[in-house]
């Protein structure tokens, strides 16, 4: 019991420490904290603390469970099989899932309470076009990817429907899409890996180089409307919160912190009770949709709107979300899978819908700097649209930026498990 609530303990705080160490340090701040709560949880998975499984429970597990129910624990303790050491590392799977369920499924409510989507919709022609073609252009290289790459690759369909969430909402997106289609942790680590190394190079060049280039094939950025313009300054204010986690450390917003909690149990509670009245296999996937559905409505209501602060604390549960699921990846295991066809794989996905998406917008005549950011917004999540906007030297990108990324972090868990499902 005691190691239970330890671990369980070690997955909430540890989160707050990496925001704080985030925030007194740039150069942690600059690899961000998702990414240190990957590099420590791989960390706390591999260094032999916590336990392995022995070969009796490896084979009743038969590649397809994390641990045992407590039934069939109960049954296995009774056998002659049983080995000691396998009654904590059970205890301590079901801590590690139970965390990652629960966190990722209370941070997508919190992640869109603070959302408005009216003013989104309101947003540019160029703007949306540009929305359209990004996703079209995703959507394109992702299959022809499928049918080069999937035959060689593990759980193939499950990849695929994390790539197209985890390039259209960043990594809230890729987490409820992998915790929905139930894929395994180190495929779900191994692609997220590979996303994360693929996407800093293009990232450096969307901040670098692509404007210069891609003026030879776009027309340059041309008159903002009047109304984009009053537009961005709200945005500015209203999106304040989206890059920082300052908040969470101030007490006056303990109040509307646990407003915020109190509404994404409730949204919670409410799609947890509507899976029940489907089939088992299906709870996962309804209670997920359930909550997105729930989350955009509620960011309708004013009261709920207002609570600015739910957006960086929906954040602090994808970190620990993040830290549990990498504390469950074995490096060793890891690193057999067939692990060039998946990297080539994501590669084809960044490049090839990057240079589709830049091809079109030639076709409909969308300027370069619209297209950098359009393409940032769904390859990255809004908060990278600030740090783009200002390399390219166009603040006045930012607005439609957010929207063509928030857009995609609100539809991309529907569009991701949809596909994911049917291939």
């Amino acid at each position: 019991m005691w190691t239970s609530i330890g671990l369980i303990l070690f997955y909430l705080l540890t989160p707050v420490l990496l925001i704080y160490l985030c925030k007194i340090s740039n150069t942690l701040n600059r690899i961000g904290a998702v990414v240190l709560a990957y590099a420590v949880g791989l960390v706390l998975g591999n260094i032999g603390i916590l336990p392995t499984p022995s070969e009796p429970l490896i084979q009743l597990l038969e590649g397809t469970r994390n641990y045992l129910p407590t039934d069939e624990f109960q049954e296995y303790m009774n056998s002659a099989a049983f080995v000691e050491s396998d009654a904590t590392y059970n205890m301590i799977t079901q801590v590690q899932e139970a965390v990652m369920n629960y966190t990722i499924l209370i941070a997508l409510p919190l992640l869109l309470f603070s959302l408005h989507l009216k003013k989104w919709l309101k947003n540019a022609r160029s703007t949306l076009l540009s929305l359209v073609l990004a996703i079209f252009s995703l959507l394109t290289a992702i299959f022809v990817g499928y049918f080069l790459f999937a035959q060689n690759i593990t759980e193939s369909d499950k990849v695929t429907g994390m790539l197209i969430g985890v390039y259209t909402g960043g990594t809230p997106n890729l987490a409820a899409i992998g915790t929905a289609l139930d894929v395994s942790p180190d495929i779900f680590i191994l692609t997220h890996t590979y996303d994360l190394i693929i996407g800093s190079v293009a990232l450096l060049f969307l901040m670098t180089v692509a404007q210069r280039l891609f003026h030879t094939f776009l027309p340059r950025y041309g008159v903002i409307r009047k109304a984009e313009n009053v537009m961005r300054i709200e945005m500015e204010e209203e999106n304040s919160h989206i890059e920082n986690y300052d908040g969470l450390f101030k007490k006056k917003n303990l109040p509307d912190m646990g407003k915020a909690m109190i509404y994404a149990i409730i949204v919670f509670g409410i799609a947890g009770g509507l899976s029940l009245l489907v089939p088992k296999s299906e709870q996962v996937i309804v209670v997920i949709l359930t909550i997105t559905t729930l989350g955009l409505g509620a960011s309708l209501i004013k009261p709920i709107n207002k609570l600015k602060i739910s957006f960086p604390l929906g954040m602090y549960f994808i970190i620990a979300f993040c830290l549990a699921l990498s504390s469950m990846a074995n490096l060793h295991e890891m690193f057999q899978i067939e692990f060039l066809e998946l990297f080539l794989y994501v590669l084809w996905v960044v490049v090839g819908s990057m240079i589709i998406h830049v091809g079109l917008a030639r076709i409909f005549k969308i300027d370069a700097d619209t297209t950098i950011i359009a393409i940032t917004a769904l390859t990255y999540s809004p908060p990278f649209v600030p740090a783009v906007a200002s390399a390219i030297k166009n603040k006045d990108v930012i607005i439609g930026g957010i929207t063509i990324g928030i857009l995609g972090f609100a539809f991309g868990s529907y569009l991701g498990i949809f596909i994911g499902k049917i291939l």
